[in-house]
């Protein structure tokens, strides 16, 4: 990166050095060749930039030596790179929405083997990543307004399994107000309904993409979504949620998934990706990763700064990757000072 120095940047030295590649990564030094960006910037379509490129050894060694080959510069353009903080100062908003599996596999929330149990102390593994994932996104939305949904329940009335229901019982404004507001929907809606199945993710997944496929079309880095999935691990709509991931590489949207409990969390760590690019079933990669799968048993005895910020850790280079992809600043570029 070319850091910005008063009163120009012009005069800053370059060095440009040409190696001979080779796969098992001991490239081999051609030379090289001294220049200054002003000297660079004069590169275009009518004007060359060459310079000599150097061994320092054989200059040395020999006399006859002239150089080891010729740099010709044909463009030369300077980018700004924004931060992850350019673009949310810069007036992004992050859309914050959190979904929680109902589902049977974790258990009666009455018995204390549950994983949806409320401990005497008030708080269970779904309640602890919710405040620590919350805590910290809730920062970045200025309306603290965050919609919640539940899966994989039988939801009253009717007692039909949901796989996308308002926790606040209330479809048509499903917003809950900060952290808290989600906090209390959860213990409220808890008692009301029956843990069921199957466990879907691609609904909750498809319902955000929708609107951060609506937000899209605005052209503009005005809106990035975050989808905040607890789970305890056991999934039974696998190909319909990679294709869901996949669709969702293409928007502004990053996915969290917490697994809490002790399950085998083979699926969750394939969506990941992490060990390569995730496909859908009929083999479309996804345009970027927009994953980030941790299991909470590894955070039960940290504090809860350690959970949020491992989670978290994908999400500012998502954002920032997304806006560069698209060639979209900030709305409000920071001022070069």
């Amino acid at each position: 990166p070319l850091q910005v120095q008063c009163p120009c940047p012009a005069p800053s030295p370059l060095q440009v050095q040409c190696l001979d590649h080779d796969s098992d990564g001991s490239h081999d030094l051609i030379g090289v060749a001294h220049t200054t960006l002003a000297q660079v910037q004069t590169a275009g379509p009518d004007s060359l930039v060459e310079f000599e490129c150097i061994h320092p050894e054989k200059k040395q060694k020999k006399k006859s030596y002239k150089n080891s080959g010729i740099i010709r510069i044909k463009s030369c353009k300077i980018e700004t790179e924004y931060s992850f903080l350019d673009y949310v100062m810069g007036g992004c908003q992050i859309n914050f929405t959190v979904g929680v599996d109902f589902t049977a596999s974790n258990g009666d929330p009455k018995s204390p083997d549950s994983l949806h149990y409320i401990s005497p102390d008030g708080i269970n593994e779904y309640l602890t990543a919710i405040w620590s994932v919350g805590s910290v996104v809730q920062d970045y939305d200025t309306d603290k307004l965050f919609p919640a949904f539940g899966f994989g329940a039988q939801v009253p009335p009717s007692w039909q399994v949901s796989d996308e229901f308002a926790l606040n019982f209330n479809p048509s404004n499903p917003y809950c107000q900060g952290i808290q507001g989600i906090v209390d929907a959860y213990r409220q809606i808890l008692p009301q309904i029956r843990l069921y199945g199957p466990t879907n993710f691609s609904p909750i997944i498809n319902h955000v993409a929708r609107f951060a496929a609506h937000s899209m079309q605005q052209g503009t880095a005005a809106h990035y979504f975050v989808l905040l999935i607890i789970t305890d691990g056991e999934i039974t709509d696998l190909d319909q949620t990679r294709q869901a991931i996949v669709n969702a590489s293409k928007l502004p949207m990053s996915i969290i998934i917490v697994g809490v409990g002790e399950a085998d969390f083979k699926a969750m760590e394939f969506l990941d990706g992490d060990g390569g690019v995730l496909r859908s079933v009929a083999g479309e990669p996804a345009a970027r990763d927009i994953i980030q799968f941790v299991p909470f048993r590894q955070f039960r005895n940290a504090p809860r700064e350690a959970l949020s910020q491992v989670v978290l850790a994908e999400v500012p280079k998502q954002l920032v990757s997304f806006y560069k992809w698209h060639g979209w600043p900030p709305l409000k570029p920071p001022e070069i000072k």
